[in-house]
């Protein structure tokens, strides 16, 4: 007997297998966390915002239309893992400032809401006038002006008092955004200036160059039985990696003395 689906059979068809489903919420709720462990208030305001009124879009964007993450929540795993590495590798770098990281990390694709985006109720992933004309580092950065002025004109008794001073924030702020794609000859109106977003770009590179690698190990053309074929813009063929240490079956006690 055929049925219409449910509509919570519908949501779970669109959101993908059940272990996809876990992991980006997973990831979800690892991104709202990271957020909420931001010290500054103005950065973590301005994330809150953010998520408040663009979560359910930021959920359903891809983090790319091809290379990396070109799917339905993509971006939410991307964000989500770069978050990770940037609270993994600040403690060994003392003149990073995490709660800068962070938000770069949260705002710098955040154009792609519009770049990227998935209907609500659909597989297609549609083209954007607003993203073909603009593009997603424009985008991220009106947003970003755009809450910020909002959000600084309603604590700006509160904000002055702060340090460092709250203009220095947004400027820093917007030049991660600007400048994550690490070179004016990728997109990027500006170069890397900043600790922070130098940090920013290399963390978004190894993010999405890994998941390459993984996505090609299953879709590449096999080569040999550890060799597979190219996958652009890899520069060259994919090779498995080494297998982790594991320790021998442990000998009898009579071969340890021997």
């Amino acid at each position: 007997m055929v049925r219409p689906l449910s509509d919570q059979e519908k949501k779970e068809l669109l959101e993908g297998p059940a272990d996809l489903r876990t992991k980006q919420a997973s990831d979800w709720e690892f991104i709202v966390q990271s957020i909420g462990m931001i010290v500054d208030p103005r950065l973590r305001t301005l994330s809150e915002t953010f998520v408040n009124k663009w979560g359910d879009r930021f959920r359903r964007a891809a983090a790319a239309r091809k290379y990396h993450h070109a799917r339905r929540g993509g971006l939410v795993e991307h964000t989500a893992q770069m978050m990770r590495i940037a609270r993994a590798i600040a403690p060994l770098y003392a003149q990073l400032n995490l709660d800068l990281l962070i938000a770069g990390v949260l705002f710098h694709d955040s154009g792609k809401l519009w770049e990227n985006q998935f209907s609500e109720s659909g597989f297609v992933m549609s083209y954007d006038e607003l993203g073909e004309l603009v593009g997603h580092i424009s985008i991220g950065l009106e947003l970003v002006n755009s809450l910020w002025q909002k959000l600084s004109a309603e604590n700006a008794d509160v904000w002055k008092g702060y340090r460092p001073p709250s203009e220095d924030v947004r400027i820093h702020l917007l030049h991660l955004i600007g400048s994550h794609h690490g070179d004016k000859q990728m997109g990027s109106p500006v170069d890397p200036k900043t600790p922070e977003a130098m940090a920013l770009h290399y963390i978004d590179n190894l993010d999405a160059r890994l998941e390459m690698f993984a996505a090609g190990y299953t879709t590449a053309k096999p080569l040999a039985a550890r060799i597979f074929d190219r996958v652009r813009p890899l520069p060259g063929n994919l090779v498995k990696s080494l297998e982790k240490f594991q320790q021998s079956a442990p000998q009898n006690a009579k071969e340890e003395l021997l």
